[in-house]
């Protein structure tokens, strides 16, 4: 791929990315409307997320997703809910929209949906009932709180909006209303799971009115669906069979779910007053907060003001020298959003805590997930996102935080890969390089707010790590002290970002010296020998062993013969057996650091991942001719792990190859045009965010995660770099 400038691409784009809007085309379109999907979180590690048309099409999907130890054991309690709006002529619109086996789809109440827009970061669905009434519903979580709202709004009028009720009210008439019926499909699991239900199987429900307690069984976590006084709930208690999730029959995991309808609610709506169901995960809190009584509206009420009043909040954080981030740069303002959908907090369980603890949202407690829907927080990626997702939006006190909450589980000179999706197990170390990302994201830091006293903090736990290093860790991870280089690897071990594995099949094991741990590690080695002449400290251990690595480096990984860098070598411990596959992984020797290669050098492996990995939506993560490469990532777990790192694009990559890029060219405008395929991914299949991977040939379908951190961040980082370039 070759990359010219488009003049038709201004400083800021060509769209709009701040008010994202989807229109009735898409949205009358049945399957372009399963296609998309819209997010919301809670700074907990819980969140609600469905199709843009309404219908369950993954396991993960669910209005309230509680994480009931955040930031881990998410459960998805509410899958849904349907509505059938009943008009004052008599009509029945039935606005859901579910798919069933067989792909049977019933109802298809996308027909009425007229538009979704984000406001902000909450989605807004619009359904057009008549010529003259528009029904509006938004959703959003509660920040800190297993907390969704769901709120209903009537814009317009009735036909005849001024016949009579023949009920006066201070001497005025009141308005026709509209009935909506409100059906919530209940579960109890975990997220990665399904649920079968059964006719004897009754979930245990507890009605006061209009607030429901829902068990799915004696033990089960409860929560409550609650709503004002003024609406009734019927019960049902009915099992709805056999909902489809076609993206999980495309990964090849179970497909098929059973819901079960407690009952429906009746919600009586007039033009311009807002009506809100409430999804709560039980918590004393909730139970005491107003909801359900007299006040109910008026707690929602304030609940989306402090919500909108955060979102202002994180904008003004993130660039101090505007009141109107959204105007100024709508880019900045969108992915500053979605940056804040992954921060997390992950709570000491070491020391006691109540429900109400403030160490819930405590700056000093934050890690990063990774991906929505499925993954949590892991190390490595907690390390490559944080410059863009907490640096790059003026978040200092939380990756100040964040990484001494890193530091302080360190084993053996290792930070965790990844903590437990449970919240009880053993932490597990099986990362060679994310800990050497650490070092990049402190100098990072340091770089951006100049707080010393942090390095200060940190410099002996730092000292440690580079020692076990030196004298081997873990997984045979260890420096040769021939050439100075960190060599890793262990038996059925995945060890790199690379890191897909079935079963005992490590697909890229990569095991030896891989390109990207060594250019971390001289990256770490030359910080700490910073640090240590910064604190008066003895740093000639480091600096010595950053010159032999230094000396080293581009002897034992430049490969003439192809103008680019091994990706391996020392494979498998044997000195001199080098794997020459063409893979990104070798941009970080030039991305992290402007010493391991020379001007010529930088510039023909650029040219070659130009040539074969760059694609419009990321860099391939193997060259097509490679007899590895895999052209699709599609089917079930085996099939999707042996294609993950064998070719498959990977957007995050596009961050390091910005860098390199103006490192070699020096052209800022240049990029605007390879930048802008992932601001248009904002539309492209989750509203306002960026997802994981692609398909490495045309059209380069977006898979994986819908909404990826490293992806957000680097887009964000790389986005400011050229930005601030232009000027």
């Amino acid at each position: 791929m070759v990359l010219k400038q488009d003049a038709s691409i201004s400083h800021h784009e060509r769209i709009d990315p701040w008010n994202i809007q989807v229109n009735s085309e898409l949205c009358h379109d049945t399957e372009a409307g399963l296609d998309h999907e819209w997010l919301v979180t809670n700074g907990l590690g819980g969140y609600a997320s469905g199709s843009l048309v309404g219908a369950v099409t993954r396991s993960y999907h669910g209005l309230l997703v509680a994480s009931l130890h955040p930031p881990v054991e998410r459960s998805v309690l509410v899958a849904k809910v349907d509505e059938v709006a009943h008009l004052p002529s008599g009509e029945r619109l039935a606005l859901g929209v579910n798919e069933y086996a067989g792909g049977i789809i019933e109802p298809a109440g996308n027909s009425y949906l007229d538009s979704v827009v984000l406001d902000g970061d909450i989605p807004c669905f619009f359904y057009r009932l008549s010529e003259t009434l528009m029904l509006e519903k938004r959703i959003w979580m509660e920040y800190g709180q297993n907390i969704t709202y769901i709120q209903y709004m009537l814009h317009g009028a009735f036909d005849e909006e001024r016949e009579l009720s023949g009920v006066e009210i201070a001497g005025e008439y009141t308005w026709h209303s509209l009935i909506l019926e409100v059906s919530p499909f209940c579960l109890s699991r975990d997220y990665h799971s399904v649920t079968t239900g059964a006719d004897d199987w009754h979930f245990l429900v507890e009605c006061q009115e209009q607030r429901c307690r829902i068990r799915a069984y004696d033990g089960a976590p409860a929560y409550h669906l609650i709503a004002d006084p003024n609406t009734s709930f019927t019960p049902t208690g009915l099992w709805y069979w056999h909902f489809w999730h076609r993206r999980d029959h495309e990964r090849g995991v179970a497909e098929q779910e059973d819901m079960y309808q407690p009952g429906i609610f009746r919600l009586e709506l007039v033009p311009g007053i807002r009506k809100t169901l409430v999804l709560a995960a039980e918590t004393e809190t909730v139970c005491a907060s107003g909801y359900g009584s007299a006040r109910h509206e008026n707690v929602v009420a304030h609940a989306l003001m402090s919500h909108q009043r955060r979102v202002q909040q994180l904008l003004a954080v993130a660039d101090r020298t505007t009141n109107d981030l959204p105007a100024c740069d709508p880019i900045q303002a969108r992915l500053t959003l979605a940056a804040d959908q992954f921060i997390v907090v992950r709570p000491d369980y070491s020391v006691s805590s109540t429900v109400s603890s403030p160490l819930r949202l405590a700056p000093d407690r934050k890690t990063i997930i990774a991906g929505y829907p499925w993954f949590t927080d892991w190390g490595r990626d907690s390390m490559i996102a944080l410059p863009g997702l907490l640096l790059c939006t003026g978040r200092y006190s939380e990756a100040r935080g964040l990484l001494k909450a890193f530091a302080s589980v360190v084993h053996h000179g290792l930070i965790p890969n990844r903590f437990p999706d449970q919240g009880v197990e053993d932490l597990a170390y099986n990362t060679a390089d994310a800990t050497l990302w650490m070092f990049r994201t402190l100098d990072y830091y340091v770089l951006k707010t100049g707080d010393w006293t942090l390095v200060k903090e940190l410099f002996l736990t730092l000292s440690e790590i580079i020692q076990w290093h030196i004298a081997g860790t873990d997984y045979g991870i260890k420096m040769d002290p021939g050439d100075g280089l960190l060599q890793a690897g262990a038996p059925g071990v995945q060890l790199t970002w690379m890191d897909a594995k079935v079963g005992d099949w490590v697909v890229t094991p990569r095991r030896g010296k891989p390109v990207e741990v060594n250019a971390l590690w001289y990256y770490a080695l030359a910080a700490m020998e910073t640090w240590a002449v910064r604190l008066s400290t003895d740093a000639v251990l480091y600096g010595q062993l950053r010159a032999q690595v230094r000396q080293n480096f581009a002897a034992r990984y430049w490969f003439a013969e192809g103008g680019y860098l091994y990706d391996v070598v020392d494979v498998e411990g044997v000195t001199g057996q080098n794997d020459t596959s063409l893979r990104p992984n070798q941009l970080f020797a030039a991305s992290l650091t402007h010493e391991l290669l020379s001007e010529a050098q930088v510039a023909s492996m650029l040219k070659q991942v130009t040539d074969h990995l760059l694609t419009p939506v990321g860099l391939r993560s193997l060259s097509p001719s490679d007899p590895a490469y895999q052209a699709h990532f599609a089917g079930d777990r085996l099939q999707r792990d042996a294609a993950y790192h064998q070719g498959t694009v990977w957007q995050w990559l596009v961050g390091p190859y910005v860098d390199v890029h103006l490192q070699v060219h020096n052209d800022p405008q240049v990029l605007l045009p390879l930048l802008q395929p992932f601001v248009e991914q904002l539309w492209a299949t989750c509203l306002g965010t960026i997802g994981e991977i692609a398909e490495p040939e045309t059209p380069f379908t977006l898979r994986g995660c819908f909404a990826q951190a490293w992806s957000v961040a680097e887009v964000l980082r790389c986005w400011l770099v050229v930005r601030n370039s232009t000027h």
